[in-house]
């Protein structure tokens, strides 16, 4: 499922839902002179934003903090990752970046792994979503993802998602699962689109606001744990801005 801070309209009659850990993943590509994200066009037909463009994400599972991994996130992602309100545990924090691999090899069909010289039996785990990871002798690595911003949903909404958005560098894409983008499928095709172009003018605007961040971490140089990273979150009414 695709931007899952984007899932429903506000709507009275739900004054309060909890938050649902949610991970949304931006590749990037760094090799040209102004940086590209990859995004997935969705089908015509489909009822949720049709023809739109959108990042691969969606919601943790519960076998996402069980999945065995060729590296463990850094420990400053960890601690990027159980800061703001409400706090999570450091095995959640893994979770969700390991959901955001999940949730783009399940839509783009990009899988962000690494070889390991033995699975010990981890391929047997990689099951279901998991199995082009185990079919390519691949372990999902999460050692290189990013974290760019978190956005909480506001109240009043059906569904509502505590999101996560990591970024990872193309050069983290070691297999692809061909045939998961094609005319029928949710995604109808994927394209690299330069940072700031009008392509992206359509996304929603928490998402625009997140590519912005983007935009200003890699002007900064190579990503790095220890940047701020903004906290969007809804108090009395009003969008509050708080920094991890």
């Amino acid at each position: 499922m695709s931007e899952p801070e984007k899932e429903e309209k506000e709507d009275d009659s739900h004054p309060y839902r909890r938050p649902k850990d949610a991970a949304t993943l931006i590749l990037v590509d760094r090799s040209g002179s102004v940086p590209k994200v990859l995004v997935g066009k969705r089908h015509d037909k489909v009822i949720f934003m049709p023809g739109k463009f959108v990042f691969p994400g969606g919601r943790v599972d519960a076998t996402d903090n069980k999945i065995p991994v060729a590296a463990e996130i850094p420990k400053g992602l960890e601690k990027k990752l159980i800061g703001g309100s409400p706090k999570i545990a450091p095995a959640r924090a893994r979770a969700l970046a390991v959901a955001a691999i999940r949730e783009a090899c399940e839509e783009t069909g990009l899988c962000l792994g690494r070889k390991v010289a033995r699975m010990n039996g981890a391929a047997a785990k990689l099951t279901g979503e998991w199995k082009p990871f185990a079919e390519a002798g691949l372990l999902p690595d999460p050692s290189g993802l990013f974290l760019i911003a978190r956005a909480i949903t506001p109240p009043g909404r059906v569904r509502r998602f505590d999101t996560r958005f990591f970024t990872a560098d193309a050069s983290s894409i070691a297999h692809r699962v061909e045939g998961v983008v094609h005319a029928d499928a949710e995604l109808v095709e994927l394209v690299w689109v330069e940072l700031g172009s009008l392509s992206l003018a359509d996304l929603h605007q928490m998402t625009k606001m997140v590519l912005r961040e983007l935009d200003k971490r890699l002007a900064m140089g190579p990503l790095s744990h220890a940047a701020e990273v903004p906290f969007f979150h809804f108090y009395g009414g009003k969008m509050q801005r708080d920094v991890i």
